[in-house]
Formats: C-alpha cells, structure tokens, sequence
C-alpha cells in the first residue's frame, strides 16, 4: 500500500525522532533468523541487502549467525536510523556492510547481482508491488527474499489490537495473508516458496505498556493527533484493569509472518 504524503511525513518523522532509542523500544525475534541461517547453511558467500533495514536490529544478528559468508547492504529512506544502525554494528566490531540512505523505488543497484533480499517489519512502510519488482529485478537467478511481518489479522490479535482503541482503525498499511500472495503472484519469475508462522508469548507491566505507546514504539502511534493518543492510552488502561488482575503481569502472544519466496 503506497502511504499519502501526509501519512509519510508522519511516518518519517516519527522515525527520525524515535532513532536514538529505537533499540530499546522494539523487540527484536531471533527465531526467523536461525530459520533463515539455517536454509542458506550451505551457501559459502552470500551478497544481501536488507531493505528498510532502520536501526540495524535484525542485521546485527544475520552479520553475526551468517559470518562471515554474509556481505550485507542495508538500506533505509532515513539518514537518522542509518545513523543508529553504522555505529550500532562498528560497537559490536562489525565493518563489512554498506549503509544505503535511498527509497525502495531508488535502489542503486544493477540488476540480478544479490543472492539474497531482507525485508524486516518494514514492508508495510512501502508498496508491496514496487518491493517485490524491485527485489525480482536485482535478485540472482535462484535468489531469496524473506519477508518478516505481520499481517492484518494478526495485528488485530496483538495486545494493541484488542485492547488499544482505534489501533486497527488506525493500522491500515498491513497485508491479508490473500492479499500478499496475490500481490506476489503478479510478478513473473517470483514464487512463495513457503510461509512460516511464529507465535511469541510476552508480558509486561501496564505501566511499561503505557510508557511504550507514549514512546510511539509502533509507528502506528504516531498516527493518532495527541490528543487522541492520550485518550486512546486512557481507554487502555481502563480496557487492561478490566481484563486482567494483576496489571505486574500483562500477557498476550504476538504473531509475525516470515514469508520465503524464490525467483526462478
């Protein structure tokens, strides 16, 4: 889904404004990178690029479980999280990456010369389609795309989903799991070649619940105007001491989509 001007504008300054602390705010799932490690296990060199790859918090686990086969170009629309993202990885004593500040519709790259393509919880920020065509036309033959996301059902499952208002009123950029592959089908040389589905079961403090959305940790919370995210945050609250007892321990499950699709 291709975002308005007004709506990217929000979104891109959200990021820049949230960069700096994005890390803490976001939990980072290291079960579809063991899945992805162990598929390419075999490959002796791997050139990738992770597009809308934001502060680095999935490529400093791919660096590390796939060193050193692994040359990696991260790509983002925004300087400030690729800012974030080259000292992150210089700190943790990684230099072989390249860090592309670039629109999935501008990458600067020739055609058919990566093995593999990277999407992480970013593919709702940009249009499916121009992703998908994009990565058809820099992929090798044989080449991967893995995309990490959530799909729109499962948003709604999430603990800001049923217990957040208007989240999934607010939350339109997602993909139906029928939408996605529709969208795949339509371009020529790329099919599904399986879809993983994980469950994660979290807990937390509605207090630290709270501070996250006031933190606009999703950038779902930037789309509300202030005065309705302080509503929306009052409505919560209510909506947690209603459903659960101890407000110390919040437990929901949070689901996420790894889609494994091949060009032939």
């Amino acid at each position: 889904m291709k975002l308005s001007d007004e709506k990217y504008s929000l979104i891109y300054h959200h990021f820049s404004q949230i960069a700096h602390k994005y890390h803490n705010l976001r939990t980072t799932d290291i079960a579809p990178i063991i899945f992805i490690a162990r598929r390419l296990n075999k490959s002796e060199h791997i050139e990738a690029i992770d597009i809308g790859c934001g502060t680095g918090r999935y490529d400093l686990l791919l660096l590390k479980c796939l060193n050193p086969k692994l040359r990696l170009t991260c790509l983002d629309s925004n300087p400030d999280m690729l800012d974030v993202l080259e000292k992150g990885l210089m700190n943790n004593g990684i230099g072989d990456f390249t860090s592309v500040n670039a629109k999935v519709g501008d990458i600067p790259s020739r055609d058919n010369i990566y093995d593999c393509v990277f999407t992480f919880n970013a593919v709702h920020h940009f249009s499916l389609l121009e992703f998908l065509l994009e990565s058809a036309r820099i992929l090798k033959v044989g080449g991967y795309i893995f995309i990490y996301t959530r799909l729109c059902d499962q948003n709604r499952r999430n603990i800001w989903g049923r217990y957040f208002p208007m989240f999934n009123r607010k939350e339109t950029r997602l993909y139906s799991l029928n939408r996605f592959t529709e969208t795949v089908s339509e371009v020529p040389k790329l099919h599904i070649e399986s879809v993983e589905y994980y469950k994660y079961a979290r807990m937390s403090t509605l207090t630290q619940l709270i501070d996250r959305a006031r933190s606009r940790h999703y950038s779902t919370f930037s789309l509300y105007t202030p005065e309705e995210l302080e509503e929306a945050m009052e409505g919560f609250t209510n909506n947690i001491k209603g459903k659960f007892k101890d407000l110390n321990r919040v437990h929901w499950l949070d689901e996420n989509t790894l889609f494994v699709i091949r060009k032939e």
